[in-house]
């Protein structure tokens, strides 16, 4: 991932600016992103101590897919300055069976019964970038970025059932890189990152965006979200991976 990033940006960077036909500039943007979402990894322990089982929520609800979206909304200040915010739900409650025996937030659950698992990461953000290149063809913003995280991890088997909720507060790293590199054609880059102390979260997207009107963008690729923390009440890692098709309209 390191390895592709730095490739995406270094193409970027030293790509010629003689293309046109980027979109005019517009104050408002509202874009809707969707697509299936699987997982990779989802790795639990409530709590994270000895009273607690480390086990895989993928093995019990599977890999997906599940149905998923989000909703941005950019304000573009000027042309240097812009806020967005985002709104992205995501929740699946599946049905499987545990490896062996799992204590899991002060209940015990059983291997030979199916359990019902839920999980939910709804992520709330808003974000501040500064566009730092701006070129005919190429574009790239910097910022910062505000996320609130709502989770839930919950399990129910027979008449047993506990669950984990936690609603906090995470600062992430932000940056953006547009490049046009036909005309109405756009690569499009989008990370939001950090990691250090007890924990990490990384949401990273390429895009093929087409230009079809002053007014709309239309596109398709790839995202991808990994983090987790691993602290005295819970630990907890997920990666998830995300097909999408995406719609822009600005005014």
């Amino acid at each position: 991932m390191k390895t592709l990033l730095l490739t995406l940006f270094l193409v970027v960077a030293l790509s010629p600016t003689m293309i046109r036909g980027q979109a005019p500039e517009s104050r408002f943007v509202l874009e809707l992103e969707a697509g299936p979402i699987w997982q990779s990894r989802n790795d639990v322990q409530i709590p994270n101590d000895d009273t607690g089982t480390r086990f895989s929520l993928a093995d019990v609800a599977g890999s997906g897919p599940w149905p998923g979206a989000r909703l941005y909304a950019t304000w573009n200040i000027n042309r240097r300055h812009s806020v967005r915010l985002l709104a992205a739900p995501l929740s699946y409650t599946e049905s499987g069976s545990l490896d062996g025996p799992v204590n899991f937030a002060g209940e015990s659950f059983s291997p030979t019964e199916p359990v019902s698992a839920t999980y939910r990461f709804n992520s709330w953000r808003v974000g501040y970038r500064y566009r730092i290149t701006d070129r005919e063809r190429l574009r790239l913003w910097l910022g910062f970025t505000a996320k609130i995280r709502d989770a839930k991890i919950a399990l129910e088997q027979g008449d047993v059932a506990s669950e984990d909720t936690d609603l906090g507060f995470v600062p992430l790293l932000a940056f953006i890189g547009d490049w046009e590199f036909a005309e109405r054609w756009h690569g499009l880059l989008d990370f939001e990152g950090l990691a250090g102390g007890p924990g990490r979260a990384f949401d990273i997207s390429l895009q093929l965006r087409r230009t079809l009107s002053d007014r709309w963008d239309v596109g398709a690729g790839y995202r991808t979200v990994e983090g987790g923390a691993d602290v005295d009440a819970v630990y907890n890692f997920a990666w998830f991976h995300n097909l999408v098709v995406s719609a822009a309209f600005r005014f």
